[in-house]
This record gives C-alpha cells, structure tokens and sequence, in this order.
C-alpha cells in the first residue's frame, strides 16, 4: 500500500505537532500549560488513529480512536478540577 502525498503531508504535520506538544509539556513554566499540552498531545494521538484507520481501511482504529479521545477529555478535565482546587 502506498501512501499519498496528503497522507504523507499529514503525517508529517503529526509529528511536527506531536514534537512541539512534548515540548511545551517538558518546559511548561505552568501546570495548566502542561494540562493543554497533554490534551494537544491526547487529539493529536486520535487524528493519527483516524488517518490510520483512512490508511487500512480499517473502522476498529475509528472506535478506539473514539474511545481514547472520550478517556482523554474525562482525564483533562479530573486534572483541571484537581489544579483549580474543586476536585
């Protein structure tokens, strides 16, 4: 199977997001900048599994995907409430 030029463009894309995430997750000079960062780094993990389920044809990966993304948002927003002290 080869890859297009638009899921070649969108991958890369992908890494490039997923670099910068984990750099502003690392030097986060706060701990909501690191709470957006995990949750940039959760929706970008759910694109990828989107466009790999695009690439195999596969609709398992839309359902994990989908799944991952909803234990995601539940776990960003226990942390927010945890920072903001109504936890």
């Amino acid at each position: 199977m080869t890859l297009t030029l638009l899921e070649i463009v969108a991958l890369g894309l992908l890494g490039a997001a997923v670099l910068l995430s984990l750099l502003r997750l690392i030097l986060g000079p706060t701990a909501p900048d690191r709470v957006v960062a995990a949750d940039t780094l959760a929706v970008i993990t759910t694109s990828g599994l989107v466009i790999l389920a695009a690439l195999l044809g596969s609709p398992l990966y839309l359902d994990v995907a989908l799944i991952y993304g909803t234990l995601a948002f539940v776990g960003v927003v226990a942390i927010a409430r945890t920072i903001e002290g109504n936890g």
